[in-house]
């Protein structure tokens, strides 16, 4: 296994970590640093295994699957833990869960094409505004389990739910661009094929 897909494995680790530490373990003060910790790493281990990926000319179809594919998991995780706690909307997170399985789907049909498609600059602002959602919806959990800017709260959780939205407004546009660049790979294969 390649250094990048070893970073991104770590990453797919995290996801049940940050769930298990953010349900189970209570609103206990020492929760805030730990799901800081790992929210972070997280991000870390996903700028780095790119670049590793880059660097080491360790580029690869799996690699253009399973770092999506890990992204997915730890923010459909983040945000399945603020639905629980009434920060997000179910319906919204359903949306969001729709978008990600339709990607997979594209995904395996190009790759029964011959094509692997890799993330495309409209699935990359989606990360963005997803890792700002989450980062502004854990600020508010932080507040409300430290019990500090309490006053606060409320505008913490309105600016996570506003950033989620327009994240899911994001992802549902840039759905509409895989499924361009789909049609144009299948089209060409059907052309090819004449």
């Amino acid at each position: 296994m390649s250094l990048a897909n070893k970073l991104t494995f770590f990453r797919i680790i995290l996801a049940p970590v940050f769930f298990s530490v953010y349900l189970f373990a209570g609103t206990a003060r020492w929760t805030v640093p730990a799901l800081w910790i790992i929210f972070i790493v997280s991000e870390i281990t996903d700028y780095f295994d790119g670049l590793a990926a880059r660097k080491l000319k360790e580029v690869s179809d799996f690699g253009k699957f399973f770092d999506p594919f890990a992204d997915t998991l730890m923010q459909i995780t983040c945000f399945l833990c603020f639905v629980i706690d009434g920060i997000f909307p179910a319906i919204l997170f359903l949306l969001v869960i729709y978008r990600e399985f339709s990607i997979l789907f594209l995904r395996n049909l190009m790759l029964k094409k011959g094509t692997a498609m890799g993330a495309r600059m409209g699935g990359k602002i989606k990360t963005v505004a997803y890792i700002i959602a989450s980062g502004t919806a854990l600020l508010a959990v932080s507040f409300e389990r430290l019990s500090v800017h309490e006053t606060l709260l409320p505008y913490f959780k309105t600016g996570a739910l506003v950033i989620f939205i327009i994240s899911v407004i994001i992802a549902v546009v840039s759905f509409f661009d895989y499924l361009l660049v789909y049609r144009k790979t299948n089209n060409t294969a059907s052309e090819n094929t004449k």
